[in-house]
């Protein structure tokens, strides 16, 4: 059996701005949490998140995206959300995560899928249509990478891998990730919010800036720390860190495979993100001969500040053909 945390449901009570219904999927003997809003006869939009959110992250498209007519399917990665958590650290490779992703999709034969993917989301969703193409007919691609030995990993990349490590900025007890969202939004400022980090303290925070780090950091709220080794895991298995771990090999032919592929792609980037920066979004876009729509303010997230933006984007390059 494996050993795993379920976070309680009443952490996610007040969470006013994610009224989704909850779905599980069963895994061996874990579950994997999903929103599946809008017609179930409807083309899908099968929505990725990566680290360290969940779900929440697309809580301001999926509305617009239901009301175009979309199924949108939104899970949560093993060790995020309200899915449960294994608590082995060794437990979490990228090509575990891929295949419980693919065993969703399977189970509740989706297609017609649109995939719209970011951060983490690249590597296992775009796995999904390189090994299924014909559940897929469009794909989203937005701040993230697939490996493949051209590649050159940004610094902040590389700046990300070793706060991870023993002895980085991140690498302690029950890090509030919460904290990370709010920054990375520019909703409080850098010297504000490390020295919280470090401390395990809560700085003064705006209403909004409140709603955003609470709701992210719910997953994990009064968990134990064995409830935060999916999340520390991510960042430790980038490719330049732990080829094995990130499924470097695979990422490399799924990228390869990609670049002839046959559905249309659209790329929207958040222009201000420095670990995957607007020139890479543009040449990967170019290789593929795909549309790159750019967010100039939108950093990293940019579903989290620009979500409706974002599925307008989508749904006006879904319209065009």
């Amino acid at each position: 059996m494996t050993e795993f945390i379920r976070t309680p449901a009443q952490n996610f009570e007040t969470l006013a701005d994610y009224p989704f219904a909850e779905n599980f999927h069963q895994w061996q003997d874990l579950k994997m949490h999903f929103i599946d809003e809008g017609p179930k006869d409807g083309p899908v939009m099968l929505l990725l998140h990566g680290m360290p959110t969940w779900s929440y992250l697309y809580r301001d498209m999926i509305p617009l995206l239901v009301d175009a007519g979309y199924r949108c399917i939104a899970p949560d990665h093993m060790g995020f959300g309200k899915s449960d958590k294994p608590t082995d650290i060794h437990w979490y490779t990228i090509a575990r995560h891929t295949e419980i992703l693919t065993s969703l999709l399977t189970q509740l034969d989706l297609r017609q899928i649109t995939l719209v993917c970011q951060d983490w989301g690249g590597p296992t969703g775009l796995a999904q249509a390189a090994m299924m193409p014909e559940r897929f007919t469009r794909l989203v691609i937005m701040n993230t990478w697939l490996h493949h030995e051209a590649y050159q990993y940004s610094d902040a990349i590389q700046s990300w891998v070793r706060n991870w490590q023993d002895g980085g900025l991140f690498a302690r007890q029950q890090p509030d990730v919460g904290l990370l969202m709010i920054l990375s939004a520019g909703l409080a400022d850098r010297d504000v919010i490390i020295p919280a980090l470090v401390n395990g303290t809560l700085p003064s925070l705006s209403t909004q800036a409140q709603t955003m780090h609470d709701a992210f950091l719910a997953p994990f709220l009064g968990l134990p720390d064995q409830a935060y080794n999916g999340l520390r895991r991510f960042p430790l298995s980038i490719p330049i860190n732990s080829p094995d771990n990130g499924n470097a090999t695979a990422q490399s032919h799924h990228y390869k495979t990609l670049l002839n592929c046959k559905q249309p792609v659209h790329f929207i980037w958040g222009c201000t993100d420095d670990v995957f920066n607007e020139p890479w979004g543009r040449k990967w876009a170019g290789q593929m001969q795909a549309s790159f729509d750019p967010i100039p303010a939108a950093g990293h997230f940019l579903q989290n500040t620009h979500g409706t933006q974002v599925a307008e984007l989508i749904l006006s390059r879904a319209k065009a053909g």
